[in-house]
């Protein structure tokens, strides 16, 4: 058994890191911590936990979270990670980190999106970028993994095979993205513009042609291309819903492609990706995604436009955080990369 700490473990994505961990088969869950928590027990702050575990939050101590576990999921705002991995690293830990520290490679650009320098700039070299749909050998062995975000997630995978083709204008690209609530903010710190109240019977726009998510997706979008800079809009929206999200991509054509020829790329190119499910009828809807981690794709073309039209769907705490986060240490640890994670949906 592979044991595992999660810090942070009282907001959305660690109540889900929680619920998946601890029903993994190969995974034994010793470490929580919970700074505002400490010394409750975890099935308190989840009473859907309760049956399940007898853990107790702790507050957080590196030795003390070396000497619980082997493999850790952080799980703390962004700007907090970078200042506490180093020791576990050192020590030989695996790290997942769930912020955005570790996603942006350069640390100008990190710091031109995130408003603060990078503290720990060396570790943004040996950092890998998780989404093993587009390349999963960058995980495998890796130490420190960051983990995508979940706007991210449904974005690159909507449109990768587009751009590893190079079948799009590397400067056309729009991403038009919604998301439940639970993706806006964490658990002990959301915003009242993003409460029930605000929200319910409500949609909006947010982080219009600023929003950070930009730099990992031009970033990927661009290693992907191999020639010409990605450069993209994108705009996040909020859904009067708890969880799910969903990306529409769309983007110019370089040439005569048609539906059937665009289909089959993308059925080619996810073929050995177990949780992304290439569309043959229908459209993506989050019912179907909700609760698993799994990524629902569409894509579509319009010759009058020659534009194509590439929809996803997704669950924002588990393939958008806590279910990519397991996948990625599964493969980091030499684990089926599917482990813990063979669930369908929550809704019929």
């Amino acid at each position: 058994m592979l044991r595992i700490g999660i810090i942070g473990a009282r907001g959305f994505t660690g109540g889900e890191l929680l619920r998946l961990g601890l029903a993994h088969p190969a995974f034994e869950v010793g470490y929580v911590t919970s700074e505002s928590q400490a010394g409750q027990p975890v099935a308190d702050g989840f009473p859907g936990l309760r049956g399940v575990t007898s853990l107790k939050f702790s507050a957080f101590d590196s030795a003390a979270a070396m000497d619980s576990a082997d493999a850790f999921f952080f799980a703390l705002p962004d700007g907090e990670a970078m200042q506490r991995v180093r020791p576990l690293l050192e020590a030989g830990k695996k790290v997942v980190d769930l912020s955005g520290d570790f996603r942006v490679r350069d640390p100008q650009n990190y710091e031109r999106w995130y408003g603060r320098p990078h503290l720990a700039p060396d570790l943004l070299e040996v950092a890998a970028y998780g989404m093993p749909e587009l390349g999963a050998d960058r995980v495998k062995g890796a130490s420190l993994i960051a983990n995508p975000g979940c706007y991210p997630t449904a974005s690159l995978l909507a449109t990768a095979p587009l751009f590893a083709k190079g079948w799009v204008r590397a400067d056309s690209l729009v991403i038009d993205a919604k998301s439940g609530v639970s993706g806006a903010g964490g658990r002990s710190s959301l915003d009242p513009a993003f409460s029930f109240p605000a929200i319910t019977d409500n949609f909006r726009a947010y982080g219009v042609t600023g929003h950070r998510h930009i730099a990992e997706m031009e970033q990927e979008l661009s290693r992907l291309a191999g020639s010409g800079e990605v450069v993209m809009s994108f705009t996040p929206h909020l859904l009067p819903v708890n969880r799910g999200l969903m990306a529409t991509a769309y983007a110019d054509l370089v040439g005569d492609v048609s539906a059937e020829l665009l289909h089959d790329l993308y059925g080619r190119y996810y073929a050995e990706a177990p949780f992304v499910h290439v569309l043959d009828r229908g459209l993506p809807e989050l019912r179907y995604v909700n609760g698993s981690n799994a990524c629902h794709v569409a894509v579509r073309v319009d010759p009058r436009t020659r534009r194509v039209t590439a929809i996803s769907a997704i669950d924002n705490l588990v393939k958008g955080a806590a279910g990519s986060a397991i996948q990625n240490m599964n493969l980091a640890c030499g684990l089926d990369q599917t482990a813990g994670l063979r669930h369908g949906a929550f809704g019929p």
